[in-house]
């Protein structure tokens, strides 16, 4: 019964690829080691994210000069911790003078 449902909750949608799109999205999706269909969906869930993503860009409150002095200020701040191995600045960085 549950297999019965999940298959009338995902119905099927033909796509019609162009032969040369097709046959590169077969050739990648073989060496992902995923169905073609499976490629596809990664496919266009990267591309909506993408989309997702600038419109989150092009929506978000812009940053006030107060905001980023303030993040800037916050981000001077040393921690207390010492720096663990592996995170240390390469050798030869010099800090940008603000």
């Amino acid at each position: 019964m549950a297999t019965e449902a999940r298959k009338t909750a995902i119905p099927k949608f033909p796509l019609r690829l162009m032969p040369s799109v097709r046959r590169t999205a077969e050739v990648f999706s073989e060496k992902e080691g995923v169905s073609l269909n499976q490629f596809i969906n990664v496919a266009v869930a990267e591309k909506l994210a993408h989309l997702e993503h600038e419109e989150w860009m092009r929506n978000r409150k812009k940053p006030t000069k107060e905001l980023a002095a303030r993040a800037l200020i916050l981000l001077d701040k040393a921690g207390s911790n010492p720096v663990e191995s592996g995170d240390e600045l390469p050798k030869g960085y010099r800090a940008k003078r603000r």
